[in-house]
């Protein structure tokens, strides 16, 4: 029988310095897309384009009546529940230029009035479909489709490189 090893999405690609900048994974034990069958059915959702987190369990909104949840699934909800923990890998984009590199790759207003810490959003970076995550000034958490997560690495870490550069006069 075959001895098999789960490994990262992101594994051996992460992670990666640039300047003051650090590309990283965040791997995430559970991760849970929550679809309540009712309209406005789970009290505890946040709300559109907001992260709640509560006795260490993050929740993100994800669209219209559909959540992600970082931590044990919520338990007694009439809703649709789905493992996604496989499904993603987690990107985390930190230091004083973060916002810089994402704004060379996806099309959001990431200014800290419109954009700012505990704010969430699902977007494009490059040509993929993302969700991002403010997690607090100069830290952001891109979420990405395991199967691109080399692609993911390769375009952040092109943005990167180049922000660092402009930084240091270097281009």
């Amino acid at each position: 029988m075959a001895d098999l090893t789960a490994i990262s999405a992101a594994d051996g690609l992460l992670p990666i310095t640039e300047g003051a900048l650090t590309l990283s994974e965040a791997v995430h034990r559970h991760i849970t897309s929550v679809m309540p069958l009712a309209p406005r059915g789970w009290a505890d959702a946040p709300a559109p384009g907001h992260v709640a987190e509560t006795g260490g369990v993050r929740a993100i909104w994800a669209g219209p009546e559909r959540y992600f949840v970082f931590g044990p699934a919520p338990q007694g909800l009439d809703a649709a529940i789905c493992d996604q923990t496989d499904a993603w890998a987690a990107l985390v984009l930190e230091g004083p230029s973060a916002r810089d590199v994402l704004a060379r790759l996806t099309p959001l207003d990431l200014r800290e009035a419109c954009f700012g810490p505990g704010q969430c959003a699902q977007t494009l970076l490059g040509h993929m479909t993302a969700t991002v995550i403010c997690a607090r000034a100069e830290r952001y958490e891109i979420l990405i489709f395991r199967s691109m997560a080399h692609t993911a690495v390769h375009e952040l870490a092109t943005a990167m490189r180049h922000v660092t550069a402009r930084a240091s006069g270097g281009g």
